[in-house]
């Protein structure tokens, strides 16, 4: 068991996490309901999840700096807390994109990716709950598998809907539209990605 005052920081990239997930469903759930006319609303409130995503990463780095011996190394701290806070703003640039392009209605593919970056942010949050007890848990390495897995489906879906998009539509600004939408989506999973792989490398080091 992680001592009471370590868990400060494991809990906390849960919590970030969290936040992740919150802004991944709003997210789906403006797509999914999709009123070009509540966009900037619907922007705003999904900003007050990202605020808050940077407000815990950053009372946490506050805390590191006055730490005598953290859990784990500080740049694995720093590393994983603003990899953590990268997912929450890549979901929220693929919301300013939609806003920004002035988007009217939402591609099927869009859907579907989005689908699938809840399942990442979901798997993170499932991933970091597991870091708790990385020294002893036997489910981490499948959980980073899932990750890496949910991210290669997401790499599948992005160059199908990218060909989809040149295929099927002859609008340039449709096209260009879309395809920016459909790039941040990916970055979205990527991020998660890139969680996994600091995980995954803090669990090497401290073996």
């Amino acid at each position: 068991m992680a001592k009471k005052q370590d868990l400060y920081y494991f809990d906390t990239f849960v919590a970030c996490a969290e936040d992740s997930c919150r802004a991944a469903h709003m997210l789906k759930e403006s797509l999914n309901n999709f009123h070009p006319d509540q966009l900037k609303e619907q922007l705003d409130e999904l900003h007050k999840v990202e605020h808050s995503a940077d407000m815990k990463k950053h009372d946490m780095l506050d805390r590191l700096a006055r730490e005598f011996i953290p859990p784990i190394e500080r740049e694995d701290i720093i590393s994983l807390s603003q990899n953590i806070d990268n997912i929450t703003d890549k979901v929220e640039d693929v919301m300013l994109r939609v806003y920004m392009n002035n988007v009217q209605d939402i591609e099927s593919g869009a859907l579907k990716m989005t689908d699938v970056i809840i399942e990442c942010c979901e798997a993170v949050k499932a991933l970091l709950e597991e870091f708790r007890e990385f020294r002893k848990s036997k489910n981490l390495k499948n959980l980073v598998i899932r990750i890496n897995d949910l991210e290669e489906k997401s790499d599948k879906m992005f160059m199908e809907n990218i060909r989809s998009l040149y295929v099927e539509s002859e609008d340039p600004i449709r096209i260009i539209a879309w395809r920016d939408i459909y790039i941040y989506l990916e970055r979205c999973a990527d991020a998660c990605e890139h969680v996994a792989d600091v995980v995954e490398s803090v669990v090497m080091k401290n073996s």
